[in-house]
């Protein structure tokens, strides 16, 4: 393939992916923010359990049965070095 057939090749991918995003209805997109709020509480409770003592495996634990179904991976949508 060309340069410039592959540009424009990407250039048009590039639209419809936007164009797929943007057809979201009002429902979706609140259901989407009720699942951001549920997951930043499940790791905020996260957060106090590790400032409680109990243990990080205890704490992961309890983020992965609140995060069930939740998001995506067992760390509830987010994970970080460990």
């Amino acid at each position: 393939m060309n340069p410039l057939r592959t540009t424009v090749v990407a250039a048009a991918l590039a639209l419809l992916s936007t164009a797929a995003w943007a057809q979201h209805s009002a429902k979706e997109i609140q259901e989407d923010i009720q699942r951001h709020r549920a997951m930043a509480a499940a790791h905020e409770a996260a957060a106090k359990c590790l400032e409680s003592g109990k243990g990080h495996d205890a704490c992961m634990k309890e983020l992965q049965a609140q995060c069930k179904g939740l998001a995506i991976g067992k760390y509830c949508g987010m994970r970080h070095q460990h």
